[in-house]
């Protein structure tokens, strides 16, 4: 099928497509900075949605079970972030298909990640629940909160198949343009989750394995609720019963990408592991300065780390819609307004970091002052990570798994290099260059390839402008779609 033009004329199924975000059409910085407003949106309500357990708990359970879920932190972005990870990675399949307008591929993609996912949800939870107290003992957890951290996690890894459920489906949704229906579940999660903190450790007496329930049932309550929106307004994603026939050249062209894509969250987090190890042998100062910047830090990252999750998408829509011209045209207006943004938090950082340190700190001096300087590193570098996330998304989006995760394997590398050699030369300046010398180790491979896939892309457009290979049209085209509603 080569695309919508093989197709008839069908104004309810062209209806559906205009719901959606074509990103194929209209102008590409506008229409990246648009997709990416939920994201941004969506990320600050995760963040609030994190947050929530850890002040119930504080406040209805205690300090030590407030740490027994802290403690269980790197855990969680190793395992949960690889489901993460791979459902996303699958995605990028499914937004290429949608851009190249091939109604078929869209619901074997769908298929084969909803395969995938499951798959990897129960290798994950056999290997983590069985070893679950070995690896609580390896982070060195303390005896007093191993068994609150224990309860905590083994309740999270039960409820895997709910939190990989819901990043799918609504990671699916992205893929076809919708960047709000997500967030609104989002949203809906977050609401149940604290309502039911409440109810499992006031009323249920569940203690902090009821915050762990509560958290996997918003999850689950979510997922639920996106079925029926995924039915009614995106229709190419609901597969027929002839679409659950299993295709082993599919899945593993979807592993090809997703499986990769997860391994970066997992070596990202393994990096942040090494310099957490660094950082407890410094003291209680530099840790409550170091972890008040790496806060702070996240808050402005958001911005940029959702606007490279619309990067993944154009460039991947676009890519299935061979508008090559085009993805360069939205990279460069993409980086525009990534960089402006960083060069301004960078100042921020630099010339104002210890009064906004200071809202967390609360008169602790010397912390302010140590966290200062770590937003100051932070500070001066921080445009290398609007680059970072622009130009690795962008790879995703174009297919490429192999260099975003040999980029990861060089954070891992160079926040291992300032955990292990600079921090103990420089103590907590060394420790601070953590994040930078990542970037830019990460920058490398990264910068190479994707000067490489553009001059691939130049190629291809000037092949398709001669006649040799022309381009498929998205699904939005002039003839195709008629403006009609449904009937």
């Amino acid at each position: 099928m080569e695309g919508l033009a093989a197709l008839p004329v069908d104004t309810n199924l062209c209806y559906y497509y205009a719901m959606t975000k074509n990103l194929t059409v209209g102008p590409p910085g506008a229409l990246i900075f648009a997709f990416a407003v939920p994201l941004v949106i969506g990320n600050l309500f995760q963040q609030l949605y994190n947050m929530a357990d850890s002040f119930i708990v504080a406040r209805t359970i205690g300090m030590e079970a407030l740490a027994a879920i802290g403690c269980t932190g790197s855990l969680a972005f190793l395992i949960l972030g690889f489901i993460i990870g791979v459902t996303s990675g699958a995605a990028i399949i499914t937004s290429q298909r949608y851009g190249a307008g091939d109604v078929a591929g869209v619901k074997r993609s769908f298929v084969a990640s909803l395969v995938i996912g499951a798959a990897v949800t129960v290798v994950l939870m056999a290997f983590s629940i069985g070893t679950l107290r070995p690896l609580l003992s390896l982070l060195n957890t303390p005896e007093r909160i191993y068994e609150y951290a224990y309860s905590y996690f083994v309740v999270m890894l039960w409820g895997m198949p709910a939190i990989t459920l819901f990043n799918l489906l609504s990671n699916m949704m992205r893929a076809v343009g919708d960047s709000r229906t997500p967030l609104y579940f989002l949203v809906i999660a977050c609401i149940v989750n604290i309502a039911l903190d409440y109810l499992f450790i006031l009323v249920f007496k569940s203690g902090v394995a009821g915050a762990g329930i509560a958290t996997v049932i918003s999850q689950f309550f979510a997922a639920l609720a996106c079925i029926p929106a995924i039915k009614k307004r995106f229709p190419l994603l609901a597969p027929g019963k002839g679409d659950f026939q299993l295709d082993v050249a599919e899945i593993i062209r979807h592993v090809k990408i997703a499986l990769p894509v997860g391994f970066q969250w997992s070596i990202i987090a393994i990096g942040a592991v090494a310099v957490t190890f660094a950082l407890n042998g410094l003291g209680y100062a530099a840790v409550a300065a170091f972890t008040t910047g790496q806060k702070i830090d996240q808050l402005a990252t958001m911005p940029l780390s959702s606007y490279g999750q619309a990067m993944t998408t154009f460039a991947a829509q676009n890519f299935g819609a061979k508008k090559y011209d085009r993805i360069k045209k939205g990279v460069a207006q993409g980086l525009t307004i990534a960089l402006g943004f960083s060069v301004v938090m960078g100042l921020l950082f630099f010339f104002f970091g210890d009064r906004i340190a200071a809202v967390f700190l609360h008169g602790e001096q010397e912390a302010i002052r140590l966290s200062h300087r770590y937003l100051k590193v932070t500070g001066v570098f921080f445009s290398l990570l609007a680059l970072l996330f622009c130009t690795r998304q962008t790879l995703q989006g174009l297919g490429d798994s192999l260099v975003p995760t040999l980029a990861g394997v060089m954070e891992l590398l160079m926040r291992t290099f300032a955990a292990l050699i600079l921090t103990s030369f420089f103590g907590y300046t060394g420790l601070c260059f953590a994040g930078p010398l990542a970037f830019i180790g990460a920058l490398i491979p990264l910068s190479i390839a994707l000067r490489s896939k553009f001059a691939h892309l130049t190629r291809l457009s000037s092949a398709a402008a001669s006649g040799i290979h022309l381009p498929r049209a998205g699904f939005i085209r002039s003839g195709v779609c008629s403006p009609a509603a449904p009937r």
